[in-house]
Formats: C-alpha cells, sequence, structure tokens
C-alpha cells in the first residue's frame, strides 16, 4: 500500500495550479479513492482540475496503471492471441456483436465487456439482452473459462474489475468533467488492461452522433489512447470512423442484433460490413494472424461465407444461456406491436441523416435511456429505408417505426422527420473510414 504522501486539498491544489502530479502521489489518490477513503466531493473537485489543467502522458499512465490495478484482472491462458475491440460508440453501432465471433473463427481469443447505453447512443449490454435468456451478468472465472473455450465472451463489467473507473466514471457523468481526454483515457484503458489482452483496436467515432463532433477532438483522444496503451505495454491501434448517420441501417436493441446477424450470414448493410471488416484486418493484424490486409480481410470473409462466424455467434449464445436460434432465425428476438413507415412528402435526395436526431428518435420510443438504471424497450426502434444519398419520392417510406403504442409513435415521427433533410442534388456519403492510428 503507498503511503499517504499529503493532504488531498494539497494535491487538488496542485493540478489546479496546472503543476504535475508524480505517479506515487496518482497511485495513493486512486487506490485511497477505490478504498473510500477520498470523498466524492474531492475526487470531483480533482477532476474538474484535471480537466481545466490537463494531464501529461506520464500523468494519464500514471492514472490508468493505478486504476487498472485497483480490482481484479483476467489470467487468460489461451493458445492464441488475445485481442479485443472498443468503441466510443455512436448511433446504431452494432459492430461489436458481429465482430466478436468473427474474430473468434478465424483464431482470435476475445474476451470483450461491453457497456450499457445512456443517452442517444446505445449499449452492447441492452442490446444482447434482447436475445431470449441470454446472461451478461458472467463471474471473472465463467469469462476466463469461455474465452479459453470458445474463443469470446460478451459480458457486462463486473464490480471486481477496475473498481476505482466505475466510481470516477459515475462522478464524472454528473460533475461535467466527462470531456477530459486524459480521463477518457484512463477510463477506457484501465477496463481493458484488466482484461490481459496482447493488443486492442478502438473505434472512435466522429460526427454529430458521437461523442467526439469534429474529427480534431477524435484524432486527439485516439493519440492519446494509442500513445498511453502502448506505454502501457499493450499494442494499440486507432481507426476513426464517421458518425454523421447512424451505422448500418437499425437503431434500437432487438433490431440491431438481428442486423448483426445479417452480417454473419453473409447480408446486411454495406457500411455495417464495412466497419466490420475494417476493425476485423486491425484485430487481426495487430494479433499477428494475418500480416496483410489483402490476407486479413480473405481470412475474415472467408468465415463468413463458411458459417463458421454464424456456428461461433450459436455457441457463445448457448454456453451464455440464451436461445442460439435466433442467429439463423431473428423472428424470435423481441417484436414490437405497431410498425408503421415515416413517408416522405416530396421529391428529392436525402442530403442529411443527422444520427443524433436518429437517435433521439428511437428514444421517444423506449429504446434508451435518459438516467442510469432505467428500464429500456427491447422490441423498438427504427429501421432505416432511405440514407444520404438515395432518391426519394413523395409517399416513399423513409424509415419504418417499430412502437410499442401510439403515442410514442406520434412523438418518434415527429423527432425523426427532423433528422431528415432533403434537396434536389445528390450528394455521396463521406468514406466512413477517416484514418488509422498504429504505435511506431
Amino acid at each position: 500500500m503507498t503511503s499517504r504522501p499529503v493532504r488531498i486539498p494539497l494535491l487538488i491544489a496542485k493540478k489546479r495550479d496546472g503543476g504535475s502530479l508524480e505517479a506515487s502521489e496518482l497511485r495513493w489518490l486512486i487506490d485511497a479513492f477505490a478504498r473510500g477513503e477520498v470523498p466524492d466531493y474531492q475526487m470531483s473537485a480533482f477532476a474538474m482540475a484535471a480537466l481545466l489543467r490537463g494531464m501529461s502522458e506520464a500523468e494519464t499512465l500514471a492514472m490508468t496503471l493505478a486504476m487498472r490495478d485497483s480490482g481484479r484482472t483476467l489470467a487468460l491462458d489461451t493458445p492464441g492471441p488475445k485481442v479485443d475491440k472498443h468503441s466510443t460508440g455512436g448511433v446504431g453501432d452494432k459492430v461489436s456483436i458481429c465482430l466478436a465471433p468473427i474474430a473468434a473463427a478465424c483464431g482470435l481469443y476475445v474476451p470483450m465487456i461491453c457497456g450499457r447505453g445512456l443517452g442517444h447512443t446505445g449499449g452492447t449490454i441492452d442490446k444482447l439482452e434482447a436475445i431470449p435468456g441470454f446472461q451478461v451478468d458472467l463471474s471473472v472465472a465463467e469469462l476466463e473459462a469461455l474465452v479459453t473455450r470458445l474463443g469470446c465472451a460478451l459480458m457486462a463489467q463486473t464490480v471486481d474489475l477496475a473498481p476505482a473507473d466505475r466510481k470516477l466514471y459515475a462522478l464524472r457523468d454528473v460533475t461535467a468533467t466527462v470531456e477530459s481526454i486524459p480521463l477518457i483515457t484512463a477510463s477506457i484503458l484501465s477496463k481493458k488492461l484488466c482484461e490481459d489482452l496482447d493488443a486492442l483496436v478502438l473505434d472512435v467515432k466522429v460526427g454529430r452522433g458521437a461523442f467526439m463532433a469534429t474529427e480534431d477532438q477524435a484524432r486527439s483522444l485516439a493519440r492519446s489512447i494509442v500513445t498511453v496503451g502502448t506505454a502501457a505495454g499493450l499494442r494499440t491501434t486507432a481507426v476513426l470512423t464517421r458518425m454523421d448517420q447512424p451505422l448500418g441501417l437499425s437503431v434500437g436493441n432487438a433490431l440491431e442484433v438481428a442486423e448483426a446477424f445479417d452480417v454473419l450470414r453473409g447480408a446486411g448493410s454495406s457500411d455495417l460490413l464495412e466497419c466490420t471488416l475494417v476493425l476485423g484486418r486491425e484485430m487481426l493484424l495487430s494479433g499477428g494472424i494475418e500480416h496483410t490486409e489483402a490476407g486479413a480481410e480473405r481470412k475474415l470473409l472467408e468465415v463468413i461465407r463458411s458459417g463458421a462466424a454464424a456456428a461461433k455467434m450459436e455457441a457463445v449464445i448457448a454456453a451464455q444461456h440464451g436461445d442460439p436460434r435466433v442467429v439463423r432465425e431473428p423472428d424470435r428476438l423481441p417484436r414490437a406491436p405497431l410498425v408503421c413507415p415515416l413517408e416522405a412528402s416530396s421529391e428529392g435526395y436525402v442530403q442529411q441523416l443527422d444520427a443524433r436526431l436518429v437517435g433521439e428518435a428511437a428514444m421517444e420510443l423506449g429504446a434508451g435511456r435518459t438516467r442510469l438504471g432505467q428500464s429500456i424497450d427491447p422490441a423498438v426502434g427504427i429501421v432505416l429505408r432511405k440514407k444520404i444519398g438515395d432518391p426519394v419520392r413523395p409517399g416513399e417510406a423513409l424509415a419504418d417505426i417499430h412502437a410499442p403504442d401510439e403515442a410514442a409513435l406520434t412523438a418518434a415521427s415527429t423527432a425523426l422527420q427532423r433528422a431528415y433533410l432533403m434537396g434536389d442534388r445528390r450528394l455521396a456519403a463521406e468514406p466512413l473510414v477517416i484514418e488509422t492510428l498504429r504505435a511506431p
């Protein structure tokens, strides 16, 4: 245990005044906070000082390692490389659900610890819970056993993995300190370093439906995570991808699960497949399964075409007590009682499809939550029929709304209508991938 170096207010003041904290000071602060010896109000003050004054790479690394060490870490004895993927979150982002079994079918071991959604972006755990019977609350021992046996597992974060991060994240969410890049970096990496990984691939979403609205913000976050992850001994890659319009066609938990299963069966929307392949290539390359992008993509497509990826997902669902038939029979997933089209009122081309507004429309249906612990409806959501660049005629369906009742349908229709901007010119959607950042 690290001895107490100074009084807590002096640490706060040191950061407030622009000073750099020693690794021992940060280690003590995080350890004491995890034990309950540093009250929330003082840790909140420190987080605000870190937000306003910033943190150096050395400070961020020290904080990351201290948060990792505040709880248990996995001990995975696998015959192949252990690689995970993490997304900063966006509307319609269901990549983890299809990518984990695809990567595992290629020979990687993927201990995927996922999160819940809050606000207009969905969470992978909420989506997985739409699968009848699927259990996301596994013990560390269960996760280790499943990953070793099947190659992957998908579960929620447990209380004994990076507990200091769990406590600090809850404070940041209510004290306007979420936007600090060093604190985001430490939060993401502390959880991933608990997984005993050989490599990590990060999907940093950029745009109206993402947490990082601009490319500069996203690039700064990506560089921070790649630099600190590498310094911590984890081979880290970051891919910047666009999130101005939703990814894929579905927004809503069961609907997104069904679309992820489409990819496993060799179907699905082109942008969702592209994002899955881009991140999958980086996983195979960083894990050493393949050594060229072309070879990695061929391997990913082969496990999809052969049915190995779908079979892997069925095995994972069965092992986590879910109904594996949903992979090939998605009608077994929850279904909303009302499905109604949102019809176009004019002719033209879709020039904008605001991802944030689509996410907010899905929330009007009950697909998301505005506070932690709020219940969600797994069946409801939106299936897009028109995206940027598509031609539209009056009366054509822009989207299908899956609603629980008439009142929610009306509210969602109004919100979704605002997401579409029509025009006379056909605009091409921007390329999905903006940049890939790898460690030197």
